[in-house]
């Protein structure tokens, strides 16, 4: 768990140093923003492994932010942990009741927050390591290895990209420019046409394992995943 990333937010620099050399010095990867709306960009962009995120943030408050997650199917199953000074039972309940993972009030100890953190990163994180499988066709996110019927499938990093996201959405369309935002990232100025490219590459290397049916064309829309025709 120590090599993941985690995402500061929050709006006072001196607690952003504090919680990043703790971060550092338990071997995460950490990246900071001090406002909400720099927060959401971040985590549709870099995919962190969890947020720590302060309550009371300018702007977009962060009790705001953490619904607006987990109401985005892309971002829903990325943990949350609320960082906050209200601690009455009445907050806590909030703060949770908007997807929040866990909950620690201000003050705390940096042993405290790293403990939450591999406590959290626990929970959440043995799911999303499971191979997932649809048909005969697996994808495993910890080797990075695609098998049909248990025979490799080779493809290229922006297929897997692609083929890793609509395995774990499946039956819903999605335009080019969602693709573009869900699997090369909102910050990247790449033309629609691109996916177009992708989507048959991906093709191309399902095919020969009867698999390419699975990547279906929505006319008028985009492009869909699914067992259904």
């Amino acid at each position: 768990m120590a090599d993941a990333k985690i995402l500061i937010v929050d709006d006072e620099e001196a607690i952003r140093e504090m919680i990043s050399v703790a971060l550092e010095l338990a071997g995460f990867q950490w990246m900071e923003a001090e406002n909400g709306q720099v927060a959401h960009g971040m985590i549709v962009d870099e995919r962190p492994d969890l947020v720590l995120l302060d309550w009371m943030l300018p702007g977009v408050s962060g009790i705001e932010l953490a619904r607006r997650l987990k109401r985005d199917e892309a971002t829903s199953e990325i943990p949350v942990i609320m960082l906050t000074a209200k601690s009455e039972e009445d907050n806590k309940i909030q703060g949770l009741d908007a997807g929040a993972d866990d909950y620690i009030t201000k003050p705390f100890s940096t042993r405290e927050l790293i403990s939450r953190i591999n406590a959290v990163l626990r929970r959440t994180k043995g799911d999303q390591n499971k191979a997932i499988l649809v048909e005969g066709l697996a994808l495993d996110p910890i080797s990075h290895r695609i098998t049909a019927d248990e025979r490799p499938v080779e493809m290229g990093p922006t297929e897997y990209r692609l083929l890793e996201f609509f395995m774990t959405h499946q039956d819903r369309a999605y335009s080019r420019a969602q693709l573009l935002d869900q699997v090369w990232g909102g910050n990247v100025y790449v033309e629609d046409r691109t996916v177009d490219v992708h989507i048959r590459r991906l093709r191309k290397a399902l095919a020969p394992h009867k698999y390419d049916h699975l990547v279906q064309t929505v006319r008028g829309t985009g492009y869909r995943f699914s067992t259904k025709f």
